[in-house]
């Protein structure tokens, strides 16, 4: 027990998931649903209680679906990531010196004052 609470601490500062991350986050779902589930019994079926089951178990859903997508796609380490900012940075064509620019902003300032009448 103490090392999955301390796995899940150290997840905290680790990018990416973590499967006592995944494992805390599908017991703390299984416990909001099971409350909610008792809620439902014990008021007989309040509305309120009905609707938040629904959401709660939407949104479990949805956090499932995200970390299988996190797991599918291929994450890159930050020394990776410089190293293809780098091949990007060489491979950029620098504009040539002797090219200048064709845009031009023609300001026109207008002398004329504008009346209201009141």
């Amino acid at each position: 027990m103490a090392s999955f609470i301390t796995g899940l601490w150290e997840s905290v500062f680790q990018p990416g998931t973590s499967p006592q991350l995944i494992l805390a986050t599908h017991l703390s779902f299984v416990a909001l649903l099971i409350t909610l589930a008792w809620l439902i019994f014990v008021t007989h079926g309040n509305i309120h209680f009905i609707m938040l089951f629904i959401i709660a178990a939407l949104l479990w859903i949805t956090v499932i679906w995200f970390i299988q997508e996190l797991k599918s796609a291929e994450l890159l380490s930050n020394q990776e990531l410089e190293k293809e900012e780098d091949k990007t940075k060489e491979t950029e064509i620098e504009p040539s010196k002797d090219s200048k620019a064709s845009t031009t902003a023609t300001e026109k300032k207008s002398n004329s004052t504008k009346s209201r009448k009141a």
